[in-house]
C-alpha cells in the first residue's frame, strides 16, 4: 500500500489536478503532459464539477434516487448472489459435508477444493479482460449451475465409490467456474458501475448485502443439511438449491448486468445513460465529449469551465 498511488479521482475530488496528473500518469505509462491524459483528466473534472454544482456532497440518499437506484440493486443483486452459488457452503462445512456423505479423506478433498479455488483466479485475471465483464459472468453461472444439478442429481440416485468421485469431481469442476468468473468479476463489476460522487456509498451497500448473505448462509446451511426429526435432512439435496441460485444467476447477468469492458467511470454514466437493455450493451461506443457535452445539455455555459480547462491544459501541456 506504500507504493500504491491514490486514484486520480481522489485528487481531483480534493481540487488536486498536478497530483492526479502525477497519479493517472503512473496508472496509463504516459507523460503527464501527453494528449489523452490531459483529455482524460479533464472529462473526469467537468462531470465531478458538474455534479458539484448540481447536489453538492453526496449522501446515502442519493443513492436511491431514480437516476441511481438500478447501479444500486444491480450491484446488490450480483454480491448477493455471489454468496448464492453456495460456495461458501464448501468452505466453510465442507470437510464434515463430505464426511458425511461417506467420502474417505474429507479434510484431504477439504484441502484440494481451496487448491482449486486457488489455481483458478489466475485464469480469471486474464478471462475478465479478453472476455469481458457479461460474459465471463454468463459463462461462470452456466458452468456453476450444470456442475451443482450433477452433482445433486448424482448424489439423490447413485451411492457408490463411483458417484463419490463424480461428486468430488464435479464440486472441483464447480469451483473452477466460480474462481475464474463469480468470485473476481463480481467485486470488478460492482467497483466500475458506480459515478465517483457516489461510488464509496454505493459500495459500502452492495458490500453490506455480501456479507449480510454470507452470515444467512452460514447460519442457515447447518440447519438445513442437519439429520434429525423435523429437520430438512436435505443432505446431496442441497445442491439443488445452489443449481437453482445459480440458473436465476443466468437470468440475472443477462438480464442487468452492462459490459464495462474498458471503459472508465464517466464512460459508465454514459452508458447507462444511453442504453436502455443490458443486453446491448456489448455494442456501446462512449463519446470522448461526454463530459463537456453533458454540462451544456444541462444549460450550463462552457465559458467558465472552458477557461478552467484550458488553465489545466497549460499547465501539462498543449492538447
Amino acid at each position: 500500500m506504500f507504493i500504491l498511488p491514490e486514484t486520480p479521482r481522489y485528487h481531483i475530488k480534493k481540487g488536486n489536478m498536478e497530483a492526479a496528473a502525477k497519479s493517472m500518469s503512473r496508472l496509463r505509462s504516459l507523460p503527464p503532459d501527453h494528449h489523452s491524459l490531459v483529455a482524460e483528466l479533464n472529462d473526469i473534472k467537468a462531470i465531478h464539477d458538474y455534479e458539484m454544482e448540481q447536489t453538492g456532497e453526496a449522501t446515502y440518499l442519493d443513492c436511491i434516487k431514480p437516476d441511481m437506484i438500478k447501479r444500486l440493486l444491480t450491484g446488490c443483486g450480483l454480491q448477493a448472489l455471489q454468496q448464492l452459488t453456495g460456495i461458501n457452503f464448501i468452505f466453510y462445512y465442507g470437510t464434515q459435508f463430505f464426511k458425511n456423505t461417506g467420502i474417505q479423506n474429507a479434510f484431504l478433498i477439504g484441502l484440494i477444493t481451496n487448491l482449486v479455488n486457488v489455481i483458478s483466479t489466475f485464469p480469471g485475471l486474464w478471462m475478465v479482460e479478453k472476455m469481458g465483464r457479461r460474459n465471463l459472468l454468463l459463462f461462470g453461472a452456466v458452468g456453476m449451475c450444470v456442475c451443482q444439478f450433477i452433482v445433486a442429481i448424482v448424489g439423490v440416485t447413485t451411492l457408490s465409490d463411483i458417484a463419490n468421485n463424480v461428486l468430488i469431481a464435479f464440486v472441483c469442476f464447480y469451483i473452477f467456474f466460480f474462481a475464474c468468473s463469480w468470485g473476481p468479476c463480481t467485486w470488478v463489476v460492482t467497483g466500475e458501475i458506480y459515478p465517483l460522487k457516489v461510488r464509496a456509498k454505493c459500495l459500502s451497500i452492495s458490500t453490506a448485502t455480501n456479507w449480510l448473505l454470507n452470515w444467512a448462509i452460514g447460519f442457515a446451511t447447518p440447519y438445513l443439511v442437519a439429520e434429525g426429526p423435523g429437520k430438512p435432512n436435505l443432505k446431496l439435496k442441497i445442491f439443488f438449491v445452489w443449481g437453482s441460485c445459480c440458473f436465476l444467476c443466468i437470468a440475472f447477468v443477462y438480464f442487468f448486468i452492462y459490459e464495462t469492458k474498458g471503459l472508465s467511470l464517466e464512460d459508465v454514466d454514459q452508458l447507462y445513460e444511453t442504453v436502455g437493455n443490458a443486453w446491448e450493451s456489448k455494442n456501446f461506443v462512449p463519446s470522448i465529449s461526454y463530459g463537456h457535452d453533458k454540462m451544456i445539455a444541462n444549460g450550463h455555459g462552457t465559458d467558465g469551465k472552458a477557461s478552467e480547462l484550458a488553465h489545466i491544459e497549460g499547465k501539462h501541456g498543449d492538447v
